[in-house]
């Protein structure tokens, strides 16, 4: 969100922030829709126009004829572009209406980007304090502590069955493993995967916080499931929520080394790129 505006935006695995190019371009005041005319995006049109090309880099201009392919965390297919283009794109509009060659009906694109510069200046000095001040680090641990006590019960709460069976049929079926429904036997790795793939993934610090509250035996063994030290207000319903995903993901799957893939994309663990948290899966399944 800048002011009013929101523009979806990604952060790639090369850590690359981008915005997507339909947010960008609505956030610039370009109507929605619109097909490509000749082969080009309703933003690589606008900056190819002749009153504002002047004002284009030819730097910028080749990144916006050249926007960025990635796959959303949804498994979707985008397209994007690196998010400093918003700020040369806003300069660029600027320096159009003030030497006066923009068209009536081209002054709102201006004043959109009015309002998106004021907002990241706002924006920007804050983060710089931030940064300055180390407030960042303190803000991050704020908001990791909010997390954790709206999720964490301290108390042990009852046992309730929280994982479908599906779940477990789904891991078998995609190892190649016979699935008995009437046993609850288990190979002892779907509790390491377990927990890489559902406590891991719900959020930074979470599963150690889960264990630390369950404790461990003599054996190394947790004491009870992590799930009795999920809240009922805000935990269980995240946990349900992500096994849901999670389940739909092993039914699109035809393997378990192509659900591993897609899960990495669809839940990044915390703290890790896509690379790392892939060979951690990989040395546990």
């Amino acid at each position: 969100m800048i002011g009013d505006i929101s523009i979806p935006c990604y952060v790639l695995e090369d850590e690359t922030r981008v915005l997507t190019v339909s947010g960008l371009s609505e956030g610039i005041g370009l109507a929605r829709g619109g097909s490509m005319v000749a082969g080009m995006n309703r933003l690589e049109l606008f900056v190819s126009r002749k009153l504002l090309k002047p004002f284009v880099s030819n730097e910028l201009t080749d990144r916006i004829h050249n926007p960025l392919v990635f796959i959303t965390t949804s498994g979707g297919k985008a397209y994007g572009y690196p998010a400093e283009i918003l700020v040369e794109l806003c300069e660029a509009i600027l320096a159009a209406r003030q030497a006066g060659v923009l068209q009536k009906q081209q002054l709102r694109f201006a004043q959109q980007c009015e309002i998106l510069t004021r907002g990241l200046a706002r924006v920007g000095i804050v983060g710089l304090v931030d940064e300055v001040t180390g407030y960042q680090q303190i803000r991050a641990k704020n908001a990791l502590e909010t997390i954790l006590n709206q999720w964490l019960a301290k108390e042990l709460q009852p046992w309730r069955k929280q994982f479908p069976d599906e779940y477990y049929k789904r891991i078998f079926e995609l190892n190649g493993w016979p699935y008995d429904p009437g046993s609850v036997k288990r190979p002892g790795v779907i509790g390491l995967w377990t927990n890489d793939i559902i406590y891991g993934r719900l959020g930074p610090g979470l599963k150690e916080q889960l264990e630390d509250y369950a404790g461990r035996d003599d054996e190394g063994k947790l004491r009870h499931h992590l799930h009795r030290y999920l809240t009922t207000g805000h935990g269980i319903p995240e946990l349900q929520t992500h096994l849901a995903g999670v389940v739909a993901l092993m039914r699109a799957s035809t393997n378990w080394k192509q659900f591993k893939e897609m899960l990495q994309r669809a839940y990044p663990k915390p703290k890790t790129t896509l690379s790392m948290a892939f060979d951690d899966l990989e040395q546990i399944g």
